[in-house]
């Protein structure tokens, strides 16, 4: 139980305070509907109850993701936050679903969501909700921001946070997309109601809901894809490509035959075989291993590696150049 609830310390804090946030606002949003009948609320309120549900179980999957390797997993349990998000994102493709349908049924059967009461329920509920989701989305974005090393504030978090997204880690990422698209949500469902009720266009509730149950479906494949690549077990090419240069500048090191960055999760795991000179004994071989591993363990994200040497073969395996492009030239030197 005490490992548990360190295990849970450990997990990502931008999902827990999302799950947390979106539950508040799903009940609220969940009353409103009840009391207006309101189908962008209905559609927003579907929105809010997935992004809860999955963002709680994104939490707990990044907390186990932490657990240290055991000997029956030795490269420990990094991809199961992969496998989590996967399964996270099919609960936001059902509530995509019932959104769009609930808006199709809307536009085809139009209805007045009611007076000035319900109006003034329906945008209160919403505009806490926007504000509640934006606070969730600048934190996400914050989280980004540190965990690419990136120190900048103001409107940063938001800006930067976006050309960041793919350095991200899955959970914050997955947090960081939903409830921006949460976040436009809301506000398409502010919009629509303000339409219906001043102007009379009352498809433009149904309009709004299928525009949310479509920008979730965006969320689910663009979630689905990159986690299903985590799962499967993706190479980093930036941090390969970094890796081998600081491999390759060690005096002792005469060529490179192989490196491999693969992502776990929120961790990297390498393995590199590298070629040295024939006439070094064991021992200081020994200590060359031992220095690169400072080296490469010292790298933001690496928890394991796996280094070992072959003799030189005079044959340049890897080359050093200035193209930026290096861990292409390294993979493609690599046997069938």
């Amino acid at each position: 139980m005490r490992d548990m609830l360190k295990l849970l310390k450990e997990g990502n804090k931008p999902s827990l305070l999302a799950a947390a946030v979106n539950t508040v606002i799903a009940i609220l949003k969940a009353a409103a509907f009840f009391f207006t009948g309101n189908v962008a609320m209905f559609a927003e309120m579907m929105h809010s109850f997935g992004d809860a549900a999955n963002q709680f179980f994104v939490f707990i999957g990044s907390a186990l993701s932490k657990k240290a390797p055991t000997p029956k997993y030795p490269n420990g349990f990094g991809r199961v936050v992969n496998l989590v998000c996967l399964g996270a994102v099919i609960i936001v493709g059902i509530m995509s679903y019932e959104a769009i349908i609930g808006g199709w049924h809307h536009i085809l059967n139009p209805a007045e969501s009611g007076g000035m009461r319900n109006l003034i329920i329906n945008l209160s509920v919403l505009g806490i909700g926007i504000i509640l989701e934006f606070t969730v989305l600048y934190k996400a974005g914050k989280e980004i921001l540190h965990e690419t090393g990136i120190d900048k504030g103001g409107f940063a978090p938001i800006t930067i946070g976006f050309r960041n997204l793919s350095r991200a880690k899955p959970a914050t990422k997955l947090v960081f997309m939903e409830d921006f698209v949460a976040t436009l949500g809301g506000l398409l469902a502010f919009i629509a109601v303000l339409l219906a009720h001043f102007l009379g266009l009352l498809v433009a509730e149904g309009i709004a809901s299928i525009m949310i149950g479509m920008m979730m479906f965006y969320v689910v494949g663009k979630v689905f894809l990159e986690n299903a690549r985590g799962a499967i077990g993706e190479t980093d090419e930036e941090m390969l490509n970094h890796i081998a240069q600081l491999i390759a500048e060690d005096p002792d090191v005469k060529d490179i035959q192989r490196v491999e960055v693969i992502k776990e999760g929120e961790f990297l795991h390498v393995e590199i075989v590298a070629e040295v000179d024939p006439s070094h004994t064991v021992a200081y071989v020994d200590d060359v291993r031992d220095r690169l591993m400072e080296v490469v363990l010292n790298q933001k994200g690496v928890r394991d590696v796996l280094i070992s040497f072959d003799e030189d073969d005079g044959v340049s395996t890897w080359k050093r150049s200035k193209s930026p492009d290096t861990a292409k030239q390294v993979r493609s030197k690599l046997p069938e």
